[in-house]
Parts: C-alpha cells; sequence; structure tokens
C-alpha cells in the first residue's frame, strides 16, 4: 500500500474507534448515576416498600383546588401514572450522584431544610415529587414532605398525575392534605 493509502486507512480507523468510543460513553450516561455505590435503604423495583398517594383518574386529574387556582380553570396537562423508584434528595444526587443507604441521613437532611425531594426510576428517570392539592400546599397544609423524608432512600410506588414542562418532569401526589381543623 502506498504511504497516502496508509494514512487516509488510520485516520478512517481512529475516527470510527472514536465514534464507537463515544457512542459507548454516552450510553454510559443513562440510567442510575453510581447504580453501585449504595443500594437503597428498603425496597426494590419488584417489591417497594410503600405506597404513597391515592390514585388519580383519567377524568380527573387533578383536585378541585387546582383546577380553581389554575388559570382559566385550566391546569398544565397531566397523565394520571403509578410509578416506582427510589426516594432521593433531588440536589445531592444532580450534583453528585448520590443516593441509596449511604445517603439517607445526609438527604433527609438535606430535605428538611427545603431542598427538592424526587423519585428516581429503575431506569434512570427523575421525577420531582409534589403535593398535588393547590391550596393546602401553599399554605402548609400537607403531610407529603414529612412522609417522603421518612421513605428517604427507600424504593417505594408513588400514585398521582405527571406532567412535564421543558424538560422537567414531576409527579404531583394526591391525598397529602392534613385534616381539617373544626
Amino acid at each position: 500500500m502506498s504511504r497516502p493509502t496508509t494514512q487516509r486507512l488510520c485516520r478512517t480507523a481512529a475516527f470510527a474507534g472514536f465514534v464507537l468510543i463515544a457512542g459507548l460513553a454516552a450510553d454510559k450516561g443513562k440510567g442510575i448515576l453510581f447504580p453501585d455505590w449504595s443500594k437503597p435503604t428498603k425496597g426494590s423495583y419488584d417489591k417497594p416498600a410503600a405506597e404513597i398517594g391515592k390514585k388519580a383518574t383519567q377524568d380527573q386529574p387533578w383536585s378541585v383546588t387546582t383546577v380553581t387556582s389554575s388559570i382559566s380553570g385550566k391546569p398544565v396537562s397531566g397523565e394520571p401514572v403509578v410509578a416506582v423508584g427510589e426516594i432521593i434528595d433531588i440536589s445531592c444526587y444532580l450534583q453528585v450522584g448520590k443516593h441509596g443507604d449511604k445517603h439517607r441521613d445526609c438527604g433527609q437532611k438535606c430535605a428538611r431544610h427545603g431542598q427538592p425531594i424526587g423519585l428516581l426510576t429503575e431506569e434512570g428517570n427523575v421525577y420531582t415529587l409534589i403535593d398535588e392539592e393547590h391550596d393546602p400546599r401553599r399554605d402548609g397544609d400537607t403531610e407529603l414532605r414529612d412522609e417522603l423524608i421518612d421513605h428517604m432512600a427507600e424504593v417505594v410506588k408513588v400514585h398521582g398525575t405527571m406532567t412535564e414542562v421543558a424538560g422537567q418532569k414531576a409527579i404531583y401526589i394526591t391525598g397529602t392534605a392534613k385534616p381539617k381543623k373544626k
């Protein structure tokens, strides 16, 4: 082979190797970050440790307080969902990849101090978990945050209404409003 042909073959092989490595690196970016670093405290994706929320229905995915609080009585589109995943402190997970039993205490502290709480699915999707009932949430009359903190680092099943706006995924959980005082 001539020298220019050999050089072209080497460049082509190098480029193909780069594309292969880049593809493998991109594929590794999917799924749970550091999946072997720490397992959940309780539960598994096959057998969740707890169930949180009441089932939403297709005909009424949003509560009355959410509909009446919305602009023109039309909330953002939402789909009833049942999802299984690990309760995580979103700030630590997205910043340093921490989750699981080794991170339980830190996650609970972060959540108690206002950091967002989420659900990490087996596929690696992250959903912010939010109280669905608008007025009780606004007024601090829900118990969801305390329940989620108690289940930090556990795999649970959640019922709620899922929405996605500009790439931000959330599951709004119904049934966490505190009983009204008489």
